[in-house]
């Protein structure tokens, strides 16, 4: 008996001491998203970008003779779609943890994917940025974590198709 009564207040000092430690750590996270956030809108990349962004790049896609008939085939929900992309990009530059998902499956699924798409969606997405900028800043952030995101599926792809090999896949991916 005596046993239980020593380990009882170590148990509920280790569950205090977690859960504060857990109080501190989401405060620090919604801290460093606030401050990254912060620092986006301070460029010009606010929510209203993000949606002008994802509405003005995913019509070009749509239009598009390469892309659009890959969307096309799997996309059939566009409001859902691009609700989802604004979701997926604020998370991206405003670390908002909005998005959900895992992108890698859904393009490892896609059969005959390559560099050339992921360049030519670089290319629409880099004309889009230009058309929209509100300072080179904005362009410049925008454009590094598209190419960052582009690049890491290619690779994701090719790594899961040809093993190691495709390790360095998305090198000669085009930059702005």
């Amino acid at each position: 008996m005596q046993a239980v009564r020593t380990i009882l207040p170590r148990m509920h000092d280790t569950t205090s001491t977690r859960r504060v430690a857990d109080a501190e750590r989401r405060a620090h996270i919604e801290a460093l998203r606030a401050r990254k956030q912060a620092e986006a809108e301070a460029i010009g990349v606010d929510a209203a970008y993000v949606s002008a962004l994802v509405e003005r790049f995913y019509g070009k896609i749509r239009a598009d003779a390469l892309l659009g008939p890959i969307f096309a085939e799997r996309v059939t929900d566009w409001d859902l779609h691009l609700g989802r992309m604004k979701q997926f990009w604020r998370s991206v530059l405003h670390a908002s943890g909005e998005f959900a998902g895992n992108p890698m499956v859904k393009h490892v699924a896609i059969p005959g994917l390559e560099e050339r798409h992921f360049a030519h969606w670089l290319g629409l997405f880099y004309a889009t940025l230009r058309e929209l900028e509100p300072s080179d800043a904005a362009t410049r952030l925008v454009a590094e974590r598209a190419r960052m995101i582009a690049d890491s599926l290619l690779t994701g792809i090719a790594t899961q198709r040809t093993g190691l090999a495709g390790a360095r896949a998305g090198e000669n991916l085009p930059r702005i």
